[in-house]
């Protein structure tokens, strides 16, 4: 911008952006339940169903695992989660000043991400023409081959279930990493030797790495063991930034849910403990 006097112009400007290619990976699963066995327990589509409700945890673990690591360039029919995105401390890469050193070294070390999300900053998306979110296909009784040695055949109810998603950080910015947080170590929190990480101010510090947190709604995700250990620290007489908080989801039931001053710690096991120092 220009600050200007009366009867002066002002230079016309435009905004600077780089042009990104965001894509989306198509996860799929077939379930195939013997007809016999459904037939012998009733009720058949309520049989199916939970016959099938491993096979749809195991589409919610693998869309999660991608979403935090997914890299195209050793897995091209994936989508770019965010750890490839978030990964060097060293001052020429750009995403860097987004990550904090949580003093980790080795390879027992684990991430929390902070994420703001909003359709300006970071969000998910999904193909033109295509449906968000998991698609449930009843394909009916069709023959299945059981062992492709001999060709044994069965008759088997057989359910596509598929989910075409992506991730679009669309202003990284919104997304910050504190990373190399030596899990051991962190598990000694509340011990009489605690040499666990502060967590509480590298929290603090990732939450004014984002711009405008009131333009996007933030959320901390960490694996089960390092929220154990923020509510660990929550007993804390001295802490008065983690609470449990009354959160009603959308079920509508509602739960106490772990809070760092005002923003949800969601437990995420797909952030793994055995991650490589970030240097």
């Amino acid at each position: 911008p220009t600050w200007r006097l009366l009867n002066q112009g002002v230079v016309p400007v435009k905004s600077t952006t780089n042009q990104i290619t965001e894509v989306c990976g198509i996860l799929e699963a077939r379930s195939e339940v013997d007809c016999d066995m459904a037939k012998m327990n009733g009720n058949t589509a309520e049989w199916r169903l939970s016959e099938d409700l491993p096979i749809i945890e195991g589409i919610g673990q693998e869309l999660a695992s991608t979403l935090i690591d997914g890299d195209t360039s050793i897995d091209p029919e994936q989508f770019v989660g965010l750890s490839p995105r978030y990964y060097s401390l060293a001052s020429s890469v750009t995403t860097s000043e987004n990550i904090i050193d949580g003093g980790g070294t080795g390879s027992d070390n684990t991430s929390v991400w902070l994420v703001g999300w909003s359709n300006a900053t970071v969000h998910g998306i999904y193909p033109k023409g295509s449906k968000a979110g998991l698609t449930q296909e009843d394909l009916g009784k069709q023959t299945v081959i059981t062992d492709m040695t001999t060709g044994a055949r069965m008759e088997a109810y057989v359910t596509r279930y598929q989910q075409v998603a992506g991730l679009c950080v669309r202003d990284w910015r919104y997304a910050v990493r504190i990373a190399n947080i030596d899990i051991s170590d962190l598990e000694t929190a509340g011990n009489a030797a605690d040499s666990s990480a502060n967590l509480i101010k590298l929290m603090s510090i990732a939450l004014d790495k984002i711009p405008n947190l009131s333009s996007c709604r933030p959320v901390f995700y960490m694996n089960n063991r390092v929220r154990a250990m923020l509510r660990v620290k929550l007993m804390s007489k001295s802490n008065v930034f983690l609470t449990l908080e009354d959160l009603k989801g959308a079920s509508g039931i509602t739960r106490p849910t772990l809070q760092f001053m005002g923003v949800p710690c969601r437990r995420v096991d797909a952030i793994g403990v055995a991650e490589e120092q970030i240097s």
